[in-house]
This record gives structure tokens, sequence and C-alpha cells, in this order.
């Protein structure tokens, strides 16, 4: 149940003028309570993600430069939109892909096209699971302040996939078993045709 909306001060005397112009109708009406005092609210700060540290305290080594999930990890943590009993076989590398492209070594510009023409050519032909070879990219950190991430296309062709037009054809993406790729590579459960 919702509980009660009470009038703010201003809307109270507003109240208040406008009942000050009115006739009761009849001779017992019971004038209206007094109002409640305003409840106050204490404000709410926002936690910041990151750990309080005093002058003089060791820094944790351990602690990783990037905040935001690594995609593999979220990938993992993605919810299953599909059959579990399908998606445990092929994360078990159980099911075979029934069509692969290896996007190594071609830049964003390049595989961006070729990644559309195959997911949407394996949707037209009705395939269920196809394999998309990303690798793992070279380790390109020069050692400045700000990270670089790992395989450029490995980051980038989840995101692609999660943009139309290729969401509308996609089911699940999840990294690829190690006998098909691992990390390199991801698994593309597709959508039935219409």
């Amino acid at each position: 149940m919702r509980r009660p909306r009470h009038l703010s001060s201003e809307e109270r005397a507003l109240w208040d003028r406008v009942k000050g112009t009115t006739k009761p109708m009849s001779p017992d009406a019971k004038p209206d309570p007094a109002p409640l005092p305003p409840v106050r609210k204490t404000p709410v700060m926002p936690r910041d993600p990151l750990p309080d540290f005093q002058v003089g305290q060791k820094a944790d080594a351990h602690r990783p430069n990037d905040l935001l999930p690594s995609i593999t990890h979220r990938l993992v943590n993605a919810p299953v939109n599909m059959d579990s009993k399908s998606f445990g076989k092929m994360k078990r590398g159980k099911l075979v892909p029934e069509a692969r492209i290896d996007l190594h070594g071609m830049t964003m510009a390049q595989a961006h096209p070729e990644l559309l023409a195959f997911i949407l050519g394996s949707h037209t032909l009705g395939r269920r699971l196809v394999l998309v070879i990303t690798g793992k990219g070279k380790d390109r950190d020069d050692g400045g302040p700000i990270p670089t991430r790992n395989g450029v296309l490995r980051h980038q062709v989840p995101q692609w996939m999660a943009l139309p037009p290729l969401a509308r054809t996609i089911l699940q993406v999840t990294p690829a078993h190690l006998k098909h790729g691992g990390h390199g590579a991801y698994y593309v459960y597709l959508r039935r045709g219409r």
C-alpha cells in the first residue's frame, strides 16, 4: 500500500487561504486536524566505489587498474537466454559450431562488415551455433598511466553483437571452450528464423 503524501508548508498555506473563503455544508462539520510536523529525511550520500585511503597507508598492489569487469567476466555472468541444457553443452564444447569466421589479424574497419555479413548470412541460412574467432590480442601496454586493453577485436565484437542489426538475430554470446579457441573466440547462438 502506498504511503500518504503530506502537504508541504506552501501547499498547507494555500489550502488554508482557500478554506477560509468557503462555508461549511453542515453546521456539525469538523475542522481539519492540526498539520503534522514535516518529516526530515537525512540525505543519503552515494558510496564511493574506491576504499578510503589514509596518508602513509600502503596501497594494495594486487588491485586491478580497470574498475570495469573484463568482457569475459561480463559474458560469463550474463543471464542465460537460451535452453539451459543446450547452454551447458555449448559451454562444455559438446555442441559443434555449424560455421566459423576468423577475424584474427583484421582491423576494426575490416572486421565489422565481415562480422555483419557472416552473422546475418548465417541467420538467413538457419544456422543456430556459429563460432567467431577474434584472437586474444597482443600485449600493447606501454606502461603509461592509462591502461590499455589487450585484444581490440576481443572487446569490440561483443559490443557490435549487442547493437542492431545483429542484436535481433542473436540469442546468446559466450566465450568458446578451449577446444574451439578459448578466450580468443566466442560462441554465438542465433535465434530461429521467422
